[in-house]
């Protein structure tokens, strides 16, 4: 703790020690976020067994951001404390403050740029690549960006190598439960379309590489993602749609062919009152097939898109079972005030293949989520949050998921956010 408090200290004084100099001016910047969580959970993630009981806690996430910008130079560091209210002692020596974002950017002129260090990596609607800022701690990513922008037209290509500091003499391998899911990645995504234009256009290319065996006998795995996403917002209509397919070998050694698809439409009647409406079809695999054929949204905000409580891809399904989904939902979104905005959506799931256990077949609908939302802008750099979901599930969802479908399923939160930039001054470089 002491350390780190010597090292914030030091990035405090930077300002003054750049203004002392006489060349070109940057900016140097401080921001602070103080976000708490309270959930009531009570079937949330999985579904409750009956005679189980709920539980109640409050997450927390305070994060310190410092950024410098020039012309041709950006730097972000951003340290993060998350956890539970209570799990840490009153009297704590061990500090537990880590970097979750720690970057460089590179302008080189004419629209190109590199960016290395940990970075989050959101792309999209984040369906594959999301900054999955719903989760109390993020995801991020060790990788270098390199990208091109200008006009309608962007490209970034990011790579990344990952290692298991334990074992890098074994042959390089990776075998690190807690690290990067990954060994490498390699990924391309180009994008045409500015907020201006009613078009928009993204295409998506990515290899991911895993070590597949023991650390004694690895071998090289490699999956591929393609797909599009594509957008259209034009007067009183704002249309999405995507489509993805996977190949090459899954995380256990079998070969792939996947693919999902995606469209939502969504009518804004007037400036408060709009209907939106939706599917999301993910292709599901037989439990002793010998191919991998569910798709893997990977590294997206699942959280975003397949219901609130968090049943499918935030959390994992059971009995070795992964059917796959079918997610069809319509939504009503209402803003009373510029400060206020509520949301009220309902989803009907379904497995996208028909789930079979000990030669009983079950029917494919899993069961209804209704997920109401409400925001409020209370003041600058402060907003409060509240949610409240009940899912009505079915015998096949207690197959593929677990938990008795007779019993209650519901899931209720309140947060606020606190998000003030503290600290910007023009100062001068090095």
């Amino acid at each position: 703790m002491k350390l780190i408090k010597n090292i914030l200290m030091g990035l405090a004084l930077i300002p003054f020690v750049l203004s002392a100099q006489e060349e070109q001016q940057g900016e140097f910047s401080i921001s602070a976020q103080i976000r708490a969580r309270g959930e009531y959970r009570n079937g949330a993630l999985f579904p409750r067994y009956e005679g189980e009981n709920s539980a109640s806690f409050i997450n927390n996430r305070t994060r310190l951001t410092l950024g410098y910008t020039r012309s041709n130079l950006e730097l972000r560091l951003s340290g993060q404390h998350v956890g539970l209210w209570g799990e840490s002692i009153q009297s704590k020596k061990d500090g537990d403050f880590v970097l979750n974002e720690a970057w460089a950017k590179l302008n080189f002129g004419d629209g190109f740029f590199a960016q290395l260090g940990r970075q989050a990596l959101s792309y999209d609607d984040e369906r594959i690549l999301g900054g999955l800022d719903w989760h109390v701690a993020g995801r991020y990513h060790d990788l270098l960006k390199l990208g091109y922008s200008k006009n309608l037209n962007t490209i970034h290509v990011a790579l990344a190598f990952n290692q298991n500091s334990d074992n890098p003499q074994k042959r390089g391998n990776y075998f690190a439960p807690t690290g990067q899911p990954y060994k490498n990645m390699q990924m391309a995504w180009y994008h045409y379309g500015s907020t201006q234009k009613p078009f928009g256009i993204s295409l998506l290319a990515m290899n991911l590489g895993w070590e597949l065996g023991d650390i004694e006998n690895a071998k090289n795995g490699f999956m591929q993602t393609f797909g599009t996403y594509l957008t259209y917002k034009k007067d009183m209509w704002n249309l999405n749609g995507s489509a993805y397919y996977q190949s090459g070998k899954s995380r256990t050694g079998k070969s792939v062919s996947a693919y999902m698809a995606s469209v939502f439409a969504k009518a804004n009647f007037t400036s408060q009152w709009a209907v939106g409406f939706g599917s999301d079809y993910l292709s599901g695999s037989d439990q002793n097939s010998d191919k991998h054929k569910a798709f893997d949204p990977l590294y997206g905000t699942h959280h975003k898109f397949y219901g609130t409580m968090d049943y499918f891809y935030a959390s994992t399904f059971s009995n070795g079972l992964n059917p796959g989904l079918w997610d069809n939902q319509v939504g009503i979104y209402y803003k009373p005030s510029p400060k206020v905005d509520m949301s009220l959506n309902y989803h009907y799931f379904m497995s996208a293949k028909s789930v079979t256990v000990e030669e009983h077949k079950f029917s494919k609908g899993l069961g209804s989520e209704v997920d109401f939302q409400i925001n409020w802008s209370i003041m600058p750099d402060v907003k409060l949050m509240a949610g409240y979901s009940f899912m009505l599930g079915t015998k096949s969802m207690d197959v593929v998921k677990g938990g008795d479908h007779k019993s209650w399923q519901d899931w209720g939160w309140i947060s606020i956010n606190i998000t003030p930039n503290l600290f910007k001054t023009k100062v001068n470089k090095f």
